[in-house]
Parts: structure tokens; C-alpha cells; sequence
């Protein structure tokens, strides 16, 4: 499984930003799909996750303000982000778990800039 993230960016506080994974390659071995996102000197931190059954999940920090949304037919997950916050500020990483075996692939990180 390979993923490739776009859409990161410098964005104001109090704007939107649209983040896409493309997966390819085995991608009938994919379960859940979601995002992380990291800053320095901090652990990866959950942000959204979408499930097989179209479950879906979000830290508490970004309830309300970011949705997840998955095409299966073109094997993308998005993360759409609004009212964004400086604290939102970090590197997102796009991720698939496969169902069997649970092998965790990541994407490359794309950097999200949140100036106020």
C-alpha cells in the first residue's frame, strides 16, 4: 500500500484548508484510512479516522471544525479543516491499516500552517 497526502499549506486563522490521500496498490487489504499529525518535540497525535463501515472518529481538539470523508472508488480519504487555529499548526500524515495483519502504512507528511 502506498499513500501519497497533498493540499497542506499557510492558511490565516480562521480558515480552511482541504487535505487529500491518494492510496494505491493493495488497496483491497485497506480497513481504516485517517490522519495523525505531528509537531515538534510532541508525539504523533490521533486527528480523524474512517473506518471500513464508514465510522468515523476525531480528537476532541478538532470536533466541529474538521470532517473526514473517504471515496472508496478512488481509494481517498480527505480531511477538510475549517476555522482553523494556530495551534492546528503541524506536519499531517495520512494513514491505512490493512484488515489482515494490521500493517500501519503512512504517508508522506504535508505541512499545515496556521498563522494568527
Amino acid at each position: 500500500v502506498q499513500l501519497q497526502a497533498s493540499g497542506g499549506g499557510l492558511v490565516q486563522a480562521g480558515g480552511s484548508l482541504r487535505l487529500s490521500c491518494a492510496a494505491s496498490g493493495s488497496i483491497f487489504r485497506i480497513g481504516v484510512m485517517g490522519w495523525h499529525r505531528q509537531t515538534p518535540g510532541k508525539q504523533r497525535e490521533m486527528v480523524a479516522t474512517f473506518g471500513r463501515d464508514g465510522s468515523t472518529n476525531y480528537a476532541d481538539s478538532v470536533k466541529g471544525r474538521f470532517t473526514i470523508s473517504r471515496d472508496s472508488a478512488k481509494n481517498t480519504v480527505v480531511l477538510q479543516m475549517s476555522s482553523l487555529k494556530p495551534e492546528d499548526t503541524a506536519v499531517y500524515y495520512c494513514y491505512a491499516v490493512v484488515v489482515v495483519g494490521g500493517t500501519t502504512y503512512w504517508g508522506q507528511g504535508t505541512l499545515v500552517t496556521v498563522s494568527s
